[in-house]
Protein backbone atom coordinates (compact mmCIF):
# COMPACT_ATOMS: atom_id res chain seq x y z
CA UNK A 1 0.00 0.00 0.00
CA UNK A 2 1.06 3.58 -0.58
CA UNK A 3 2.52 4.89 2.42
CA UNK A 4 -0.09 8.59 2.09
CA UNK A 5 -3.01 5.85 1.84
CA UNK A 6 -1.56 3.59 4.47
CA UNK A 7 -1.35 6.89 7.15
CA UNK A 8 -4.58 7.83 6.23
CA UNK A 9 -6.13 4.56 6.89
CA UNK A 10 -4.43 4.68 10.32
CA UNK A 11 -5.61 7.46 10.82
CA UNK A 12 -8.90 6.37 10.76
CA UNK A 13 -10.49 8.25 8.08
CA UNK A 14 -12.36 5.30 6.00
CA UNK A 15 -11.81 1.31 6.59
CA UNK A 16 -9.54 -0.35 3.69
CA UNK A 17 -13.09 -2.28 2.71
CA UNK A 18 -14.45 1.39 1.62
CA UNK A 19 -10.81 2.39 0.35
CA UNK A 20 -10.93 -0.49 -2.12
CA UNK A 21 -14.58 0.26 -2.80
CA UNK A 22 -13.75 4.15 -4.05
CA UNK A 23 -10.75 3.38 -5.56
CA UNK A 24 -12.89 0.63 -7.66
CA UNK A 25 -15.59 3.30 -8.04
CA UNK A 26 -13.06 6.29 -9.59
CA UNK A 27 -12.30 3.63 -11.91
CA UNK A 28 -15.77 2.84 -13.34
CA UNK A 29 -16.94 6.18 -13.77
CA UNK A 30 -14.06 6.78 -15.36
CA UNK A 31 -13.69 3.45 -17.86
CA UNK A 32 -17.04 1.67 -16.74
CA UNK A 33 -16.68 -1.93 -15.74
CA UNK A 34 -15.28 -3.53 -18.76
CA UNK A 35 -11.74 -5.02 -18.99
CA UNK A 36 -11.44 -3.95 -15.17
CA UNK A 37 -8.89 -5.91 -13.53
CA UNK A 38 -7.84 -6.90 -10.36
CA UNK A 39 -4.72 -5.56 -11.15
CA UNK A 40 -6.23 -2.30 -12.12
CA UNK A 41 -8.20 -1.98 -8.99
CA UNK A 42 -5.16 -2.78 -6.75
CA UNK A 43 -2.77 0.17 -8.45
CA UNK A 44 -5.60 2.48 -8.26
CA UNK A 45 -5.75 1.54 -4.03
CA UNK A 46 -2.15 1.64 -3.72
CA UNK A 47 -2.36 -2.05 -2.56
CA UNK A 48 -1.25 -5.50 -3.68
CA UNK A 49 -3.57 -7.57 -6.09
CA UNK A 50 -4.03 -10.01 -3.26
CA UNK A 51 -5.86 -7.47 -0.47
CA UNK A 52 -9.00 -7.08 -2.25
CA UNK A 53 -9.50 -11.15 -2.12
CA UNK A 54 -9.49 -10.39 1.98
CA UNK A 55 -12.19 -7.93 2.06
CA UNK A 56 -14.51 -9.42 -0.91
CA UNK A 57 -15.05 -12.38 -2.11
CA UNK A 58 -14.36 -11.64 -5.66
CA UNK A 59 -14.10 -8.90 -8.38
CA UNK A 60 -17.43 -9.07 -9.17
CA UNK A 61 -18.59 -8.49 -5.45
CA UNK A 62 -16.27 -5.44 -5.21
CA UNK A 63 -17.58 -3.72 -8.57
CA UNK A 64 -21.09 -4.28 -7.51
CA UNK A 65 -20.47 -1.97 -4.63
CA UNK A 66 -18.17 0.50 -6.80
CA UNK A 67 -21.15 0.49 -9.19
CA UNK A 68 -23.67 0.97 -6.51
CA UNK A 69 -21.84 3.94 -4.82
CA UNK A 70 -20.91 5.42 -8.29
CA UNK A 71 -25.10 5.96 -8.52
CA UNK A 72 -25.41 7.28 -5.20
CA UNK A 73 -22.72 9.28 -5.67
CA UNK A 74 -23.86 11.16 -8.92
CA UNK A 75 -27.31 11.53 -7.67
CA UNK A 76 -26.29 13.05 -5.02
CA UNK A 77 -24.67 15.72 -7.14
CA UNK A 78 -27.66 16.77 -9.12
CA UNK A 79 -28.86 19.98 -8.32
CA UNK A 80 -31.95 20.46 -6.54
CA UNK A 81 -34.30 17.59 -4.88
CA UNK A 82 -37.33 15.73 -5.76
CA UNK A 83 -40.62 18.12 -6.13
CA UNK A 84 -43.11 17.66 -3.34
CA UNK A 85 -46.72 17.45 -3.64
CA UNK A 86 -48.90 20.04 -3.29
CA UNK A 87 -46.22 22.62 -4.28
CA UNK A 88 -46.36 24.49 -7.65
CA UNK A 89 -48.20 22.59 -10.44
CA UNK A 90 -48.38 18.79 -11.38
CA UNK A 91 -47.36 19.82 -14.73
CA UNK A 92 -44.51 21.57 -13.21
CA UNK A 93 -43.33 18.97 -11.00
CA UNK A 94 -43.56 16.09 -13.49
CA UNK A 95 -41.19 18.33 -15.93
CA UNK A 96 -38.87 18.80 -12.84
CA UNK A 97 -38.99 14.68 -12.43
CA UNK A 98 -38.52 13.86 -16.29
CA UNK A 99 -35.65 16.23 -16.28
CA UNK A 100 -33.92 15.29 -13.39
CA UNK A 101 -34.36 11.34 -14.18
CA UNK A 102 -32.78 12.34 -17.57
CA UNK A 103 -29.64 13.94 -16.53
CA UNK A 104 -29.29 11.13 -13.95
CA UNK A 105 -29.23 8.35 -16.52
CA UNK A 106 -27.30 10.16 -19.09
CA UNK A 107 -24.90 10.56 -15.77
CA UNK A 108 -24.79 6.66 -14.99
CA UNK A 109 -25.23 4.76 -17.82
CA UNK A 110 -22.50 4.91 -19.50
CA UNK A 111 -20.76 2.92 -16.34
CA UNK A 112 -22.96 0.02 -16.65
CA UNK A 113 -21.97 -0.42 -20.36
CA UNK A 114 -21.00 -3.94 -21.27
CA UNK A 115 -22.53 -5.19 -17.65
CA UNK A 116 -25.05 -7.66 -19.85
CA UNK A 117 -22.00 -9.28 -20.90
CA UNK A 118 -21.05 -10.02 -17.38
CA UNK A 119 -24.06 -11.94 -15.57
CA UNK A 120 -22.01 -12.88 -11.93
CA UNK A 121 -21.62 -8.98 -11.92
CA UNK A 122 -24.92 -8.25 -13.01
CA UNK A 123 -26.50 -10.69 -9.99
CA UNK A 124 -24.16 -9.56 -7.68
CA UNK A 125 -25.36 -5.50 -8.50
CA UNK A 126 -28.77 -7.13 -8.36
CA UNK A 127 -28.27 -8.48 -4.84
CA UNK A 128 -27.96 -5.21 -3.72
CA UNK A 129 -30.55 -2.25 -2.24
CA UNK A 130 -31.88 -0.02 -5.19
CA UNK A 131 -29.23 2.82 -4.87
CA UNK A 132 -32.05 5.63 -6.36
CA UNK A 133 -34.34 7.41 -4.72
CA UNK A 134 -33.34 7.14 -1.77
CA UNK A 135 -33.04 3.53 -1.58
CA UNK A 136 -36.69 2.33 -3.32
CA UNK A 137 -35.66 3.60 -6.50
CA UNK A 138 -36.89 6.20 -9.30
CA UNK A 139 -40.13 4.30 -10.50
CA UNK A 140 -41.28 3.88 -6.63
CA UNK A 141 -40.39 7.55 -5.72
CA UNK A 142 -42.28 8.96 -8.78
CA UNK A 143 -45.04 6.42 -8.49
CA UNK A 144 -45.38 7.59 -4.35
CA UNK A 145 -44.96 10.92 -5.89
CA UNK A 146 -48.03 11.01 -7.59
CA UNK A 147 -50.20 8.68 -5.35
CA UNK A 148 -49.91 11.42 -3.04
CA UNK A 149 -50.88 13.80 -5.89
CA UNK A 150 -54.29 12.15 -5.96
CA UNK A 151 -54.80 12.14 -2.18
CA UNK A 152 -54.89 15.69 -2.40
CA UNK A 153 -56.89 16.28 -5.49
CA UNK A 154 -54.67 17.33 -8.44
CA UNK A 155 -53.99 13.99 -10.43
CA UNK A 156 -57.19 12.11 -11.44
CA UNK A 157 -58.59 9.28 -9.05
CA UNK A 158 -58.57 6.89 -12.56
CA UNK A 159 -54.57 7.20 -13.05
CA UNK A 160 -51.96 4.73 -12.26
CA UNK A 161 -49.16 6.29 -10.55
CA UNK A 162 -47.60 3.06 -11.35
CA UNK A 163 -47.64 3.54 -14.60
CA UNK A 164 -47.03 7.09 -14.91
CA UNK A 165 -43.71 6.31 -13.45
CA UNK A 166 -42.71 3.38 -15.59
CA UNK A 167 -43.30 5.78 -18.89
CA UNK A 168 -40.84 8.22 -17.31
CA UNK A 169 -38.59 5.66 -16.39
CA UNK A 170 -39.11 4.24 -19.72
CA UNK A 171 -38.26 7.47 -21.56
CA UNK A 172 -34.93 7.68 -19.83
CA UNK A 173 -34.00 4.19 -20.54
CA UNK A 174 -34.99 4.89 -24.32
CA UNK A 175 -33.03 8.25 -25.37
CA UNK A 176 -30.15 8.11 -22.78
CA UNK A 177 -29.64 3.91 -23.91
CA UNK A 178 -30.23 4.69 -27.15
CA UNK A 179 -27.31 7.01 -27.34
CA UNK A 180 -24.80 4.74 -25.90
CA UNK A 181 -26.00 1.90 -28.14
CA UNK A 182 -25.58 4.31 -31.32
CA UNK A 183 -23.17 7.13 -30.82
CA UNK A 184 -23.86 9.04 -33.67
CA UNK A 185 -28.02 9.23 -32.75
CA UNK A 186 -29.48 11.86 -30.46
CA UNK A 187 -28.21 13.46 -27.34
CA UNK A 188 -29.53 11.67 -24.09
CA UNK A 189 -30.32 15.13 -23.32
CA UNK A 190 -33.74 16.17 -25.23
CA UNK A 191 -34.78 19.19 -26.15
CA UNK A 192 -37.25 21.51 -24.34
CA UNK A 193 -39.95 20.78 -26.99
CA UNK A 194 -40.08 17.23 -26.49
CA UNK A 195 -39.99 17.61 -22.68
CA UNK A 196 -42.81 19.63 -22.84
CA UNK A 197 -44.47 17.08 -25.37
CA UNK A 198 -43.82 14.16 -23.01
CA UNK A 199 -45.52 15.61 -19.91
CA UNK A 200 -48.28 17.03 -22.16
CA UNK A 201 -49.05 13.69 -23.36
CA UNK A 202 -48.95 12.34 -19.81
CA UNK A 203 -50.99 14.73 -18.96
CA UNK A 204 -53.73 15.02 -21.77
CA UNK A 205 -53.14 11.47 -22.91
CA UNK A 206 -53.67 10.80 -27.05
CA UNK A 207 -57.38 9.92 -27.46
CA UNK A 208 -59.32 13.36 -29.02
CA UNK A 209 -62.26 14.47 -26.36
CA UNK A 210 -65.06 12.87 -27.00
CA UNK A 211 -63.43 10.45 -29.39
CA UNK A 212 -62.14 7.53 -26.24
Amino acid sequence: MAPRRAAALRGGEQSLREHLIGAAGRLVARRGVTGLTVRDIAREAGVADGVLYNHFADKDELLAYALHAHVRAVEAEQEGSAPRPGEVTVEANLRAYLVRALALHAAILPAFAGLTTQPKLVARLGALPTPLGGGPGLRTELAGYVREEQRLGRVAPGASPEAVATLVVGVCHDLVLGRLLDPSGPPPQPSAELVDALVGTLLHGVVAPGRG
